[in-house]
Order: C-alpha cells, then structure tokens, then sequence
C-alpha cells in the first residue's frame, strides 16, 4: 500500500462524516415507480479481473450492488464496507466492483496490481471486474451504460460523478437506486433497500 493509500485508509472515517455533512456527493436516486428496464439487465455481462466471464443471468433472484471502485481514493475504505455487506447478506446479495480510473488517476494500477490491493488490504472476496470505464463516454462500460440510460434501465440518467457510486438491482433486474459517492454501503439508505 502506497503512503497515500495509507493515509486515504486512516482518513476515510473522517472524509465520509465530511461529505456527509455537506452533502457532497450525498445523492440518492430511487425508482419510485418500479419502472421496468427496456433492455434485460440479465443479458448483460462483465470480464472478471482475471478474465473469467461473469454472465449477468447467474444473479437472477439475488439483489445487485455495482460500484465503481478506486484504489487511492478518499473513499477507497468502502471497499470494507461493501466486503461486510456482502458478507452480512450472504447469498442474498452480489457486489460487483468495477475499478475505474475516470476521476483524477486515483486508479492507475493494473487488473492484477487492483486484485492484490483489494485482496490485502481490504479482505474482497466480491467480484472485481477488468479496469474499465463508467463515465458517459465512448469507452463506458455497457453494463454503465445500462446502468446511466433510461432508455435500457427504464428511468435513470444518473452516472458516477465520482467513484464509489452505487447502483442497486433487485432480483427481477430492475434498477432500484442510485447511492452518491458519500453514502456509506453500511449506511441505513443502501441497507434498508439491499434488505428489503
């Protein structure tokens, strides 16, 4: 762990009550209608970080949690979070992390380099996927542009502004919320929702 890792780690307590506060980052979109998705969000799939596909139709009857994830971010600590969600809610819940370096070079590392780190310093045993893209671009990942597209996911627009956003599916493959950045996976926002 580099020393700015390190001090991200020791600070992240800190960094979140902050943004909490100030609201930074703190948005919350939900899908109060139960709006349907036009695309399948089964039909999706992903490149696991050490190449091994992940066919989205596996998850059908458990609930979806997909995060960008940043390894020298300020809220990198989250990947702790996320580890003890997916371990509080067992085989009712999948995490997928998506390392993306679209926000100021706080993920420069490589797939391998990613799964140590995460692997090491944070305990993850949910699924990473290959360093992608998740911003609104050409290279975006197809499962954000699912995940920002009303046109496939039936309403949302919303794409990460910073990593650590988070999107919940329901065990229909409906999109069910957005989580900014700052709202903590353990937070009772992300777990009312992940429990319902």
């Amino acid at each position: 762990m580099s020393l700015r890792q390190s001090l991200m780690k020791a600070f992240y307590p800190i960094i979140r009550k902050v943004s909490e506060a100030v609201g930074s980052k703190a948005t919350i979109a939900s899908n109060t209608s139960h709006t349907q998705p036009l695309q399948s969000f089964y039909s999706l799939n992903a490149t696991g970080i050490t190449g091994q596909p992940i066919s989205f139709d596996q998850f059908k009857g458990k609930k979806v949690l997909l995060v960008n994830t940043a390894s020298a971010c300020g809220f990198t600590g989250q990947l702790d979070e996320l580890q003890k969600l997916q371990d509080q809610c067992g085989d009712k819940l999948v995490v997928l992390g998506f390392p993306a370096n679209d926000f100021k070079n706080q993920e420069s590392g490589n797939n391998e380099d990613i799964a140590s780190f995460c692997k090491i310093n944070y305990g993850v045993t949910f699924h990473l996927v290959q360093k992608t893209s998740v911003v609104k671009s050409a290279s975006q990942h197809p499962v954000y542009q699912w995940l920002s597209d009303k046109n496939k996911n039936g309403w949302n627009e919303v794409a990460p502004d910073w990593n650590f956003g988070k999107y919940l599916v329901d065990e229909n493959g409906v999109l069910l919320n957005y989580f900014g950045t700052a709202i903590s996976p353990l937070s009772e926002d992300v777990v009312s929702k992940v429990q319902l």
